[in-house]
């Protein structure tokens, strides 16, 4: 009998069997330093002991009853969020892609009920927002969207970065009706903004009436030294959305909305099934309350601060390193050349980590990392690097 899985992955040659805090053992039993996260997922490291009681024992009393009924760990969360958001109600879903999906129909649905017809969406190239046919149309990536045309009309792009180009789409697209970024791209090849980008694109919103959408599925929860990005700039959005390090491991994606945007849902316009059930909330809630008590975001700050500075200490005047740039524990490493083979050789010593963008060594450690595993991870890439570029 052949492969069971579809072929929708190039998965390494390693199956993990357990792991604790920043590590994980292969099921040969071999040990590796964990930073990538699972992909920005796992904050609190592996087999947290506030996540496993926090499953343990709602499993053991109800996992899900669906959302025709009243949720009660969906509420406590709703509040939690909202409050440490500044926003007003939350729609809870499973994943970034759906938290991002919720967001799309909400910018539309309000501009429908303003009497746009035809709304328009502005997004940035470079960016990331999901799989589904709405979120890979909002994609900036090429790679991301081919074979799956039609796509979805209604999005516009524009550099990222690029406040110039928002004023020019401005102009000529009278039926752009929301603005959707990541506050720094991820996937984009840890972009980060000028620090103006933020606050005139808030300003631009305010001006011209659009929702300002911020997609903080991988910047956000701490991994930034802040709860979420955007508080960097000393901005609101009208909209954000969560997931990733939000159920360190569980899935769940949030879509948060305030003022008039937060009343534009109503019953019959969306739903899900899964979504915010008791198992999953509880994961979420965990996450919160642990991230407060053990000053684990300002912990992601330091940590990314010293991480930042140790690479670019190591790799000082290498030839074939372009950049190396960060904010918290959300790091690239820029070659001159596409570097994806890094990634095998990384396994190989024990490290893991992952390249996007071609050439652009991503880095996002879990928030409970220490200077042992940082200087680690250091040393092991700086070895790799300079072995790597001087092979031309």
């Amino acid at each position: 009998m052949g492969e069971p899985l579809m072929s929708t992955y190039r998965r390494l040659p390693v199956t993990f069997a357990r792991g604790e805090g920043v590590w994980l053992w292969d099921t040969a039993g071999r040990r590796y330093l964990d930073a990538l996260s699972g992909i920005a997922v796992c904050g609190l490291g592996h087999a947290h002991p506030a996540i496993r009681e926090a499953l343990c024992d709602q499993a053991g009393r109800l996992i899900h009853t669906s959302n025709l009924y009243r949720i009660a760990e969906q509420e406590t969360l709703g509040r939690e969020l909202t409050r440490l958001a500044g926003m007003d109600r939350v729609f809870l879903a499973n994943s970034g892609a759906e938290a991002n999906e919720a967001a799309i129909k909400l910018a539309r649905l309000r501009a429908h009920q303003q009497g746009i017809k035809d709304p328009a969406i502005l997004v940035a190239e470079g960016s990331f927002h999901g799989r589904t046919l709405a979120t890979l149309s909002a994609t900036g990536n090429r790679k991301v969207q081919a074979g799956f045309e039609p796509l979805v009309q209604g999005f516009v792009r524009v550099p990222y970065g690029d406040l110039e180009a928002v004023t020019k789409a401005a102009a000529h697209r009278p039926n752009l009706v929301a603005v959707m970024v990541e506050p720094l791209q991820g996937e984009g090849g840890i972009q980060i903004p000028p620090d103006d980008y933020l606050p005139q694109l808030r300003d631009l919103c305010d001006r011209h009436g659009w929702l300002l959408i911020l997609d903080e599925i991988q910047s956000g929860m701490g991994r930034t030294g802040r709860l979420f990005a955007h508080q960097h700039s000393g901005i609101q959005p009208d909209v954000m959305t969560l997931a990733k390090g939000l159920g360190n491991g569980v899935p769940i994606g949030a879509c948060l909305a305030r003022g008039a945007a937060a009343e534009v849902l109503g019953p019959g316009t969306h739903g899900s099934t899964f979504g915010g059930n008791p198992l999953a909330c509880r994961a979420a809630l965990a996450v919160l309350e642990t991230l407060r008590t053990q000053d684990l975001i300002d912990q992601a700050r330091d940590m990314g601060a010293y991480l930042l500075a140790g690479l670019r200490e190591a790799l000082a005047g290498l030839d074939g390193v372009c950049e190396i740039r960060g904010r918290g524990l959300m790091l690239g490493i820029e070659l001159d050349r596409p570097c994806a083979v890094l990634v095998e050789r990384a396994l190989a010593e024990g490290l893991l980590i992952n390249v996007t963008a071609d050439r652009v060594i991503r880095l996002l450690p879990p928030l409970i990392i220490e200077r042992p595993e940082a200087d680690q991870i250091i040393e092991t890439l700086a070895a790799l690097i300079q072995r790597f570029t001087r092979e031309g």
